[in-house]
């Protein structure tokens, strides 16, 4: 375990060392300590890059997506989790199929509709494309926890007079919160780290996520490696954070499901 440990370790002292060094220790050693460590890359990528702006591209994007995600993904597992029916049947296949085929199979198509809609370059095309393509996973998630629950807890609610509406909002949903955390994270580590969809769609449009932003340091004969890994420091914090905030959640939603 100590070896798998320093093996995912080395990758983030590579990327905490290399941000903090000049070109020329790069140049010389690069996986040695920095010496002496300096905070320019920093003050630099975050200026060059525009992070800030950037980092408030990412932050509406992302959490507009997981909201439409929680939303959508959860009602529809409901539906499907509780209803046994062909046509249930046929929908849960239905979404199991988005999650085998790679969408990258549907890149060119995909833009020509969200450009025909004038979303190129928006938020809203964004949001729109990354609600469609992780919708199925969050629904494979969210059936199979809510096969697990007992139908008695939904059932007690609608023999007191609530509505099904009702039930699953107040009692089913905040059941939910293992597996609603799970695909939170999950949903969240995709799209923030995101570099080839927001290249495509909002290149170029003063709209670009941080992935793309930070890419702007590597270029065909020169490369800033130093404002490339302080910028990715710098971008990887925010996420980093709700992992360690929500990381419990992570395990505990899979056990759940895969005990049902």
């Amino acid at each position: 375990m100590i070896a798998v440990a320093v093996a995912f370790l080395f990758p983030v002292y590579a990327l905490v060392s290399l941000s903090l060094k000049d070109p020329a220790q790069i140049s010389q050693s690069p996986l040695a300590l920095p010496d002496p460590p300096t905070f320019a890359n920093f003050a630099e990528a975050w200026t060059a890059a525009a992070l800030g702006p950037s980092l408030v591209n990412s932050t509406v994007i992302t959490v507009v997506s997981l909201v439409a995600l929680i939303a959508l993904g959860s009602f529809a597992s409901y539906f499907l989790a509780r209803v046994r029916t062909r046509l249930g049947y046929g929908l849960y296949v239905l979404f199991l199929l988005g999650i085998v085929l790679p969408f990258q199979l549907g890149m060119i198509p995909l833009y020509q509709l969200v450009n025909d809609l004038g979303l190129i370059g928006t938020h809203a095309g964004m949001i729109l494309f990354y609600t469609g393509i992780q919708l199925p996973f969050t629904v494979f998630l969210y059936t199979g926890f809510i096969r697990a629950l007992p139908r008695e807890y939904a059932a007690a609610a609608q023999i007191d007079g609530a509505s099904h509406l009702v039930a699953f909002t107040r009692v089913v949903f905040p059941l939910l919160r293992p597996i609603t955390g799970t695909v939170l994270i999950l949903n969240a580590v995709f799209i923030w780290n995101d570099f080839f969809t927001p290249l495509v769609y909002l290149g170029g449009s003063g709209y670009e996520t941080v992935p793309v932003s930070v890419f702007a340091f590597v270029g065909q004969y020169v490369s800033q490696h130093g404002l490339v890994f302080a910028g990715l420091v710098l971008g990887a914090v925010p996420i980093v954070l709700v992992f360690l905030a929500l990381q419990r959640y992570v395990i505990k939603g899979f056990a759940s499901g895969l005990k049902g």
